[in-house]
């Protein structure tokens, strides 16, 4: 009896590990197909199938006396012999082998029925794999679920470049397209019209209209100044209310203040701001443009010189000829 319930024990400590393990592995793999969720029962199953054999159906070999036969035999002891396919203590001299090593002989026992079922189901599981996988096609190998996940990431990187996840204030460029431009006017009015007027000229916030900027300007250094905010001036951070390609868009409708004349503007704040940095989408058809004008220009002056030089050359040759 104590044997059977350390048995039991054991049993079910190793039942919940494994299915505390699947429930894990399931949870993990909420994104696989219905095939993958059975195909990874069906291998549970067995795996606890195969501790129930080893820990009950294993057991030690029940001697099989006259005594225990008056006592009856356990149900234990009968599952134990179906499964097992045991051969009683007293009928082991019918299955021995009849060479031995150092006094130690050798029986015959036949393989249990529980491993074979167990060998069965193993191909079984086998054939249903190679016909889901690879002659049906209606499970994904690994391949195919690589190609998956790398589309679901480049999807969710396309939407990351969207919504500007990417922009902060060393990667930002000034917007020039109509449509962001309005966006960053909407906002503009919905935020900032309270604070810096409805024409960029300032209320409580400083014109944005002049060349005066009094933490710097350019696209860079406002984006920072809204990305950040200035809370001593009482300037409120508002990356936590705009994504940054909202920031970007905004920060660039400020930028179309400069050179305008408000109705009322505010006195020049801070120092006068010039941008050195040559624009990231300066048109490169335009750089090439200056640069075969400047290579032109260098051509037309060494054409000059050689003219030069054969003018020279034909003065000298009419003074010889004189």
């Amino acid at each position: 009896m104590k044997k059977f319930i350390n048995s039991k024990t054991a049993v079910a400590a190793i039942l919940t590990a494994n299915t505390s393990l699947f429930a894990q592995t399931t949870t993990a793999a909420n994104s696989t197909d219905e095939y993958s969720k059975l195909a990874g029962a069906m291998v549970f199953l067995l795996i606890a199938f195969l501790f129930v054999l080893f820990f009950i159906l294993s057991s030690p070999k029940y001697e099989y006396s006259a005594e225990r036969k008056k006592r009856g035999e356990s149900w234990i002891a009968k599952l134990s012999r179906i499964f097992n396919k045991t051969v009683p203590l007293e009928r082991e001299k019918d299955i021995m082998l009849d060479h031995d090593f150092d006094g130690i002989k050798e029986l015959n026992n036949s393989v249990p029925p529980w491993f074979n079922w167990l060998f069965y189901g193993t191909i079984i599981i086998g054939v249903v794999y190679m016909l889901n996988y690879h002659v049906i096609g209606s499970g994904q190998v690994m391949v195919d679920e690589y190609l998956n996940e790398v589309k679901i990431a480049n999807d969710k990187r396309e939407e990351l470049i969207r919504t500007g996840a990417f922009i902060n204030e060393n990667t930002v460029t000034v917007l020039t397209d109509a449509a962001d431009l309005d966006k960053g006017k909407q906002i503009f009015t919905a935020n900032c019209v309270q604070c810096h007027g409805p024409d960029g000229g300032g209320i409580v916030g400083p014109n944005l209209t002049d060349k005066n900027w009094i933490h710097g300007g350019g696209i860079k250094n406002i984006f920072k100044v809204i990305t950040e905010g200035v809370p001593a001036k009482g300037m409120i951070s508002w990356k936590t209310a705009l994504t940054p390609k909202q920031i970007q868009q905004v920060s660039s409708y400020v930028l179309t203040f400069q050179g305008t004349t408000p109705a009322v503007g505010k006195a020049p704040e801070g120092e006068i701001w010039i941008d050195t940095e040559t624009p990231k989408n300066q048109d490169s058809a335009k750089v090439k443009d200056s640069l075969k004008i400047k290579t032109d220009s260098v051509k037309v002056k060494q054409d000059t010189l050689k003219l030069k030089t054969d003018s020279s050359k034909v003065k000298k040759d009419t003074v010889k000829s004189k």
